[in-house]
């Protein structure tokens, strides 16, 4: 079985913000599946997805801060600056980070370890909505 469909996550505030139960709720063909793979492809340039803890929150407050560290925003080498001090760096955060995830499907739900959700990484100060593409296989 393939099954693809395209998905819309409200407009989040710059961060790093657990997705998981968002996805899996909107993705009830998930549960039709005994053993597969999902593939979550984000539409965007200035935003990424990866996979992490899910319990303690100060793990998502010291990945922003470590990514606006290690890529800093107003750094006069930047050219492409017309759409905000933001953008560069969200692009390039974007791409460290990447922009798609596999995760394997077992009985119906998402087989991520206990402490592991899926993160929508949003770089832009004000990104807006974001959509994904999720493209489930199996059987």
């Amino acid at each position: 079985m393939w099954f693809q469909k395209e998905v819309t996550l409200a407009a989040r505030k710059r961060g790093f913000h657990l997705v998981t139960d968002e996805i899996v709720r909107q993705l009830p063909e998930l549960r039709k599946l005994k053993l597969g793979l999902l593939n979550v492809f984000i539409k965007h340039s200035s935003a990424s997805l990866t996979i992490n803890e899910n319990a303690d929150p100060t793990v998502r407050v010291d990945f922003e801060s470590f990514f606006n560290h290690a890529v800093p925003e107003n750094e006069p080498y930047y050219q492409h600056t017309y759409e905000g001090s933001d953008d560069m760096p969200a692009h390039l955060k974007s791409s460290i980070l990447g922009s798609s995830l596999t995760i394997p499907v077992t009985q119906g739900d998402l087989n991520l370890g206990i402490w592991q959700g899926v993160y929508l990484c949003e770089h832009r100060n004000h990104g807006g909505a974001r959509t994904l593409v999720l493209t489930l296989q199996g059987e």
